[in-house]
Formats: structure tokens, C-alpha cells, sequence
């Protein structure tokens, strides 16, 4: 039985320039044309908002990460500093909180990145030996603009158009590009 997503067909634009993609993207989304993806080789300042995207929610998973990070670094010298193994070096207080910047920074940063990286990838699908299917020198020199075909009333001719009007390479149609 077929996924109700793989059932869905997509049309799918190549651009060489990024100005043209940003431009296509925009007025392809006011024309009322659903916006499925967005494949660039480096990031595009500004497709965001060409395409409607909402802020994203990692800078606050990082964020929560490295708080758990910090938390985590205090909690676990004092507990071994004060509690214990405590030690009295040169007569220094047990819990003294200047010795523990270091590695409670060292823990902030690796929790924050980690987790990060982990959650973008979990959330993008990019598991380990993934089979994703990538388009042809997306990662080189062209930009790719990917439209869902939602429904009966998506046009075809309009989209051509569209897309000629913003000077595409290329217009391929397809079920196999996600």
C-alpha cells in the first residue's frame, strides 16, 4: 500500500541563479502555488520569507540544550567537589564556583551542539545510510524550487509560465523527488 505522501505528484524547477529562485518562489506563493521545498547549495538569505517559512524552533532547542548543559556541568562538580570526594586542596572551599566555569561552559557548548545537530537531523529525516533521493547538482551550482500538485486544479501552463518568466533552466514533473 503506498504512503499518502508518495501518492502526491511535484513539479520541480531549476534555477541558476539565486535571484531568479527567490523571485520565482515568491510569486509562486502568491499565485496561490503550495511550495513543497527549497533545495539550494549554500544557504539563501531571504527564502524565508519568499516562501512564508515560520521562525525556527531550533535556536530555542539549542538554547534548552545548553541550559541543560549548564545544569548538568554545576550539578555534577559540585556533587563530586562538595559531596562526594571532597578534598581540601589548599584550603579552598569545597564548592568553589570560579574552578567550575570552564567545564561548565565546555558542557554548555557540547550539549547545545549536539543535541542540535541531533534534532536537525532527526527532524529532516537524514537518518544514517538514508536512500534520500537528491537532484542532480543541487549541491554544486543550481537551485531547485519544488512545487506540490495538491490537487486536480494545479496548472501546469501557469506554472510553466511562472517559472519561464524567472528565467528556469529546467521544469521536471515527478512523484520520485522527496
Amino acid at each position: 500500500m503506498r504512503n499518502i505522501e508518495s501518492a502526491k505528484r511535484f513539479t520541480a524547477a531549476f534555477f541558476e541563479r539565486e535571484e531568479d529562485l527567490i523571485a520565482g518562489a515568491a510569486e509562486a506563493r502568491q499565485a496561490g502555488f503550495e511550495v513543497y521545498d527549497v533545495y539550494t547549495p549554500f544557504p539563501v538569505h531571504g527564502m524565508d520569507r519568499a516562501v512564508a517559512l515560520p521562525p525556527s524552533r531550533l535556536t530555542w532547542i539549542a538554547f534548552l540544550a545548553g541550559a541543560l548543559g549548564l545544569v548538568f556541568g554545576l550539578t555534577l562538580q559540585v556533587w563530586t567537589s562538595a559531596y562526594d570526594w571532597p578534598l581540601n586542596v589548599g584550603g579552598k572551599p569545597f564548592n568553589s564556583f570560579p574552578l567550575f566555569i570552564p567545564v561548565t561552559f565546555e558542557l554548555t557548548v557540547l550539549f547545545s551542539g549536539l543535541i542540535a545537530i541531533g534534532v536537525l537531523f532527526a527532524r529532516n529525516r537524514m537518518w544514517l545510510f538514508s536512500k534520500r533521493k537528491v537532484f542532480e547538482r543541487v549541491t554544486d551550482d543550481r537551485f531547485v524550487l519544488v512545487l506540490r500538485q495538491s490537487d486536480a486544479s494545479f496548472d501546469i501552463e501557469k506554472a510553466g509560465r511562472l517559472f519561464a518568466r524567472h528565467n528556469a533552466i529546467s521544469v521536471v514533473e515527478g512523484d520520485q523527488f522527496v
